[in-house]
């Protein structure tokens, strides 16, 4: 059974930094793709971030380029998502999500992302005061 255990959420200034955390287990890791997934209070869920665990490509969305960051540490079986220069707009619970996938990576990541993954953590609360 697949089992994403997110952790390093809590409440930061606007402008500051959090490291969050997905533990993954019950699966394969390389033959997967880790995603962050976020849903703020009266919107829908975004996907956000992705990593194909297999060859350690990414794919972010433009409202996050050049401040988030993901990383895969196999050995660990965890994913990271360092956050940077956060925002208030950041406010949301972020989710972890995985799915397999198989062949090229090339569109994994962006298609996961637009239509979202297989598995799902339970979530970690994000918030960016003024």
């Amino acid at each position: 059974e697949v089992h994403l255990v997110e952790s390093g959420g809590g409440l930061v200034q606007d402008g500051g930094s959090l490291r969050l955390s997905c533990a993954g287990s019950g699966f394969t890791f390389d033959d997967y793709a880790i995603g962050w997934f976020r849903q703020a209070p009266g919107k829908e869920r975004e996907g956000v971030v992705c990593i194909t665990n297999g060859d350690g490509k990414t794919f972010y969305v433009d409202s996050v380029k050049g401040r988030f960051t993901i990383s895969s540490d196999v050995a660990k079986r965890t994913v990271y998502l360092q956050m940077n220069s956060l925002k208030p707009e950041d406010t949301a619970v972020y989710y972890c999500e995985a799915s397999a996938y198989y062949g090229g990576t090339d569109y994994v990541c962006p298609s996961l992302i637009r239509y979202g993954m297989d598995f799902r953590g339970k979530g970690t609360l994000v918030t960016v005061s003024t």
